[in-house]
């Protein structure tokens, strides 16, 4: 797998620490102590970044690392901030650039919009003083920490980076920020040694339109078709592209065992049926399809054959494999991948396993004919 994503372009970087953080508590109290003892710079890339209190507290100590002689830049998605219900108005976000956070908005949205749309920046990415870097499936939001009435609690992966690879997470923030706002990042200002010496090897996967454009895809092909004894994924919209689909389906053939978890919930209209329809596919050709009940399981994780595992913003739809900016991590360490499923079998005990008699009671008529009609268009979900 490794000659895999070398073969592909991708980097892969010895000696660095992974950190698991499975909760949006976990994550913010790990992020708030880090950025708190930052000396040098936080560089934060977030699709959603809310106006909330968990939004406020975050500028608030933003702020303060800024007084204390700190760089601190904040790049958000127009259409991430405008879909959110807290946004930051231009007057807010001018407001944040008056306390000397220099703030960048990704391709505002200017009528007709439809231009606006395809390619979106979907990262969620955090580097302090290049020592520390942070990605996953968690944007800034209380929800993370209270659930919504609608999804109830919500299950998610963040993972802190130590090492080498923590300078490829600055390249890939330094690219879009330049593109963003004009200003040119040099490499090598934002370079830092690092404090500690871990041993995990990690490979970076970046997804940006034009440039690396089959990247994510590719690699979950191959991890797929890599797979000798067993395949465990967490995605909250597989509605699945066609190379990811036949990769799956000649994973089961060969006899590979596997196991997907979807959410019961979702925090998106049209997409869990078509989900519906994918899984009661992939469930006829062998593999265990669990349905998450404990909330919104917003997380993005596959392990293979418990030696690596793939930790990232990409959704497995055709949104994050062919449009939008995304960037996925994958981690060659028994450990972490035994970590990782570890917390995959616990949540299990919150799950339903999928079954033919129990596919009918869970999705009514209508919604089975609203995923077979919205199957054809499940590339722009």
């Amino acid at each position: 797998m490794r000659q895999a994503l070398k073969k592909q372009g991708n980097p892969e970087y010895e000696g660095n620490s992974v950190t698991l953080l499975p909760s949006a508590r976990e994550k913010f109290a790990d992020m708030f102590r880090v950025i708190g003892n930052a000396e040098r710079f936080v560089h934060l890339e977030y699709f959603i970044f809310r106006n909330d209190s968990i939004g406020g507290e975050l500028i608030h100590l933003l702020h303060r690392k800024v007084q204390e002689g700190v760089q601190v830049r904040l790049l958000i998605d127009a259409y991430g901030n405008y879909k959110a219900p807290q946004i930051w108005t231009d007057e807010q976000l001018d407001s944040l650039r008056a306390l000397g956070i220099k703030v960048g908005v990704f391709d505002p949205l200017h009528f007709p919009w439809i231009h606006n749309m395809l390619h979106r920046d979907h990262r969620k990415n955090v580097i302090v003083d290049g020592l520390s870097a942070y990605t996953g499936g968690m944007n800034v939001s209380d929800y993370y920490i209270h659930g919504t009435e609608r999804t109830g609690p919500w299950r998610d992966m963040q993972v802190r980076m130590e090492g080498p690879v923590v300078d490829e997470f600055q390249r890939i923030f330094a690219r879009i920020w330049e593109r963003t706002t004009g200003e040119h990042l040099d490499s090598l200002a934002y370079h830092a040694t690092p404090k500690t010496q871990g041993d995990k090897i990690v490979t970076m996967v970046n997804r940006e339109p034009k440039l690396s454009n089959r990247q994510i895809r590719q690699s979950y092909v191959a991890a797929l078709r890599l797979a000798q004894k067993e395949i465990r994924i967490v995605n909250p919209y597989p509605t699945l592209t066609h190379s990811v689909r036949r990769a799956l389906k000649r994973a089961l053939r060969r006899g590979v065992r596997m196991q997907i978890m979807v959410s019961a919930t979702s925090d998106n209209r049209v997409t869990p049926e078509v989900v519906s329809i994918q899984m009661k596919k992939m469930m006829k050709h062998g593999a265990e399809v669990y349905y998450f009940e404990g909330g919104f399981h917003h997380s993005k994780l596959m392990t293979v054959d418990g030696e690596f595992c793939t930790i990232g913003t990409a959704n497995l739809d055709g949104r994050s494999l062919r449009y939008d900016y995304e960037m996925n991590t994958y981690v060659f360490s028994p450990e972490t991948t035994a970590q990782i499923d570890s917390l995959f079998r616990k949540d299990l005990q919150q799950s339903q396993l999928l079954t033919p008699e129990n596919f009918r009671q869970r999705f009514s008529l209508k919604q089975r004919f609203i995923g077979r009609v919205f199957q054809p268009i499940k590339g722009l979900l």
